[in-house]
């Protein structure tokens, strides 16, 4: 067996996957400038770091479960004039985990709450922290469900130990009144522990509506998220339907609705 393929084959044995792929490159790089044992050991090892540190970020974002990928950068902030980017930006730091805080994303749908959501956590994943995006009519399904106790504390407790959750869509809720306390119960374990992000169609007074009317509950929900927490309200129109009001104009006529904006 040549040297080549004995190291290769060791290589594979450690599963050293990344240090197989880039080694031939090293070897030359050594050849070419003369590297030290030294120097040609800390380069291959810088490299093997860096892949794990990919696959690590792999990893998280696949147990995040971000339904697309999305950066802050693909945000147009022009087409939002009530959000300003040097503000949002404050969130997209280890502070807002290290200080258990919450974000609250208000606005009709296809504004970019999701996709600011999104961004935050997946730069929250490349910091290293753990995420969990949930939609709360999963969480709802999930938790009307669940069989037994044991059942709604096996579905809460990865939602509680998170670094980060993004609740996304609350406000497409089925009325059962064991979510409201499920939900209360999620926000309490977190509160001042973990950080929360939450994106809803519905502006918060309308919340209450959301956990069967309880407004009690609801004002205690919401007492814990704005605690260390901020609101933000999207207005305009939907970017899906950019470029299409007049189709959609034709059609609400056509049916005798008047189209109604959002003023959250």
């Amino acid at each position: 067996m040549s040297v080549t393929a004995a190291v290769e084959q060791k290589l594979t044995q450690l599963k050293l996957s990344r240090l197989r792929e880039v080694y031939p490159h090293w070897v030359k790089e050594a050849e070419a400038h003369q590297l030290g044992y030294l120097e040609f050991l800390d380069g291959l090892l810088a490299e093997e770091v860096v892949g794990r540190q990919e696959n690590q970020v792999r990893r998280q974002l696949k147990a995040a479960g971000f339904p697309f990928a999305a950066t802050l950068e693909q945000f147009d902030f022009s087409l939002h004039p009530e959000l300003k980017r040097a503000v949002m930006v404050r969130f997209f730091d280890r502070t807002f985990v290290e200080q258990a805080q919450s974000l609250i994303l208000v606005g009709a749908s296809g504004l970019g709450k999701t996709h600011l959501a999104i961004a935050l956590g997946t730069k929250l994943v490349q910091l290293g922290y753990s995420v969990r995006f949930v939609t709360a009519q999963a969480l709802a399904n999930d938790l009307v469900a669940a069989p037994n106790r044991s059942a709604v504390t096996a579905l809460l407790q990865p939602l509680m130990r998170c670094d980060l959750l993004i609740l996304d869509e609350f406000g497409y809720l089925p009325v059962d009144p064991q979510i409201g306390p499920a939900l209360y119960e999620l926000v309490a374990a977190r509160y001042e522990r973990r950080a929360t992000v939450i994106t809803s169609n519905k502006s918060l007074r309308e919340w209450g509506d959301l956990v069967g009317g309880d407004s009690a509950l609801m004002m205690a929900i919401l007492d814990r998220l704005l605690h260390r927490g901020e609101v933000f309200y999207l207005r305009g129109a939907s970017y899906r339907m950019r470029g299409k009001e007049a189709l959609l104009m034709g059609k609400l006529g056509s049916e005798g609705i008047q189209a109604e904006t959002y003023v959250g």
